[in-house]
């Protein structure tokens, strides 16, 4: 029985692992793809709220859906990104057009992880990271955050994985 006080179902969603709004359904996230969005809560624990890693690490691992994630690679993003923010800081800040205080702390920990992933997880092709950075960012982050964070990260990764890069455009022009 349905009414007009909205008792009726919500449009179903098409089953192309994306949601309505364009972002990846739970079920057709890869398990590092959900270490990344672990750290990125994390990660905003630390900036906006100051907790130490001691008190983020424990906490996130309770959350629900964290055994799904690749543990290791949550390790990775969020204890090497608090280990080394003034390095990745220094990176990002470079390829600002603004302060790094007016940048969301969103966006930052998002710039972070890619950052980090760039210089330290070469096994991941560095469009595979700016792809899943623009991705948490458009999750998680403001309206039109993921452009800056695109921008800011194309204007990085040549200096962080010049090589890979080189070798893209190699092929593009054989």
């Amino acid at each position: 029985m349905s009414n007009a006080a909205g008792s009726q179902r919500p449009p179903r969603q098409s089953r192309t692992g994306l949601t309505s709004t364009g972002a990846r359904k739970a079920a057709s996230k890869s398990n590092r793809t959900r270490a990344r969005e672990f750290a990125l809560q994390g990660l905003y624990q630390s900036l906006v709220g100051g907790n130490t890693i001691d008190d983020i690490d424990p906490f996130t691992r309770e959350l629900a859906g964290f055994n799904k994630a690749d543990a290791v690679h949550y390790d990775a993003l969020l204890h090497g990104c608090v280990a080394q923010a003034a390095q990745l800081d220094a990176l990002i800040t470079a390829a600002l057009d603004r302060p790094l205080s007016e940048i969301s702390p969103i966006e930052r920990a998002v710039m972070w992880i890619g950052a980090y992933e760039m210089t330290h997880c070469l096994d991941v092709p560095w469009r595979v990271v700016l792809n899943e950075c623009i991705e948490l960012a458009k999750e998680f982050g403001g309206t039109d955050g993921h452009k800056y964070v695109n921008g800011v990260l194309n204007r990085i990764a040549p200096q962080l994985r010049a090589l890979e890069i080189e070798s893209e455009r190699r092929k593009v022009v054989d």
